[in-house]
């Protein structure tokens, strides 16, 4: 028995039990699939024989699976991954274990503002972003071209590129026709903010040196002094202890200004007593 997964998870898995399921926006629907991109009745699963088939109930924007639009009856199998509209599913058999793990699953659109705030769409192939029913992103803004811009991802690359959108396309706050894509960046069309998710990637970080900062230098690494070369018939100067010169220093202080005080006084005195000698003399 085979099992759908929402891909966001917006929806807990749902079995497929009955012989069939219909899936839609109506909520007359088996599965209903509350996305503007979705048709009242967009698509059926018929299971005859323990095998499962899945037609399009002649909806706008057409169901696909593995990226192949199906034009009749397809017969589903354990890993298949549906898409109607902006909603993934992944099909699965729990006996044949869980399902393939598609490096797709990686990349996702979150609209940070605007219509549909909160909501995470998934990026698989070709998806085109505008106001058009035919658009797998659908939004409704007025500021929004029928047909905006169009997502690319192949080769777990993502791309945008601006189809000549009235508006045009902001990258990070800059306008651009077309770009690649990492995860946390910020796309604004319209009213509409979306926010990139993906994988991760490893890049090393190169720090610029800081002008300002206090290098430090091993003192193995510090070059040492040449002595100087002694000339023939005269003795070298001996070599002077830094440290020993250093304490010498220390040891030399200079006169403090008391002393000197001291000094101007008994020299005073000195003068005076001669002068009173010669006054007695005469």
């Amino acid at each position: 028995m085979l099992k759908l997964h929402f891909k966001d998870s917006r929806q807990a898995p749902v079995w497929l039990v009955e012989e069939r399921v219909t899936l839609g926006r109506d909520r007359r629907n088996q599965l209903v699939l509350e996305d503007t991109g979705i048709s009242p009745f967009h698509a059926e699963i018929r299971q005859e024989d323990g095998l499962y088939f899945i037609g399009d109930c002649d909806s706008e924007q057409g169901t696909f699976v593995n990226d192949e639009r199906v034009a009749g009856r397809y017969q589903l199998r354990h890993g298949d991954c549906l898409r109607l509209g902006g909603v993934e599913l992944l099909l699965s058999d729990p006996s044949r274990g869980t399902p393939r793990d598609d490096v797709t699953q990686r990349w996702f659109l979150q609209v940070m503002q605007g219509e549909h705030e909160g909501r995470k769409f998934h990026i698989s192939g070709s998806m085109t972003f505008g106001r058009s029913a035919k658009c797998e992103l659908c939004f409704g803004d007025a500021q929004l071209s029928r047909r905006h811009c169009e997502f690319f991802l192949k080769d777990d690359v993502l791309e945008v590129k601006d189809l000549a959108s009235a508006n045009g396309v902001l990258v990070n706050g800059e306008k651009i026709n077309a770009a690649q894509l990492k995860p946390g960046d910020q796309l604004r069309m319209g009213s509409v903010t979306l926010l990139v998710i993906g994988p991760r990637v490893e890049t090393e970080q190169v720090e610029e040196a800081d002008e300002d900062a206090t290098l430090f230098v091993r003192a193995v690494d510090l070059p040492l002094p040449k002595p100087a070369r002694a000339r023939p018939g005269v003795a070298a100067a001996p070599t002077i202890n830094p440290l020993h010169a250093a304490a010498q220093a220390r040891s030399v202080s200079p006169p403090t200004s008391g002393g000197a005080w001291r000094m101007a006084g008994l020299a005073i005195g000195l003068l005076l007593l001669i002068g009173a000698g010669l006054a007695f003399i005469v």
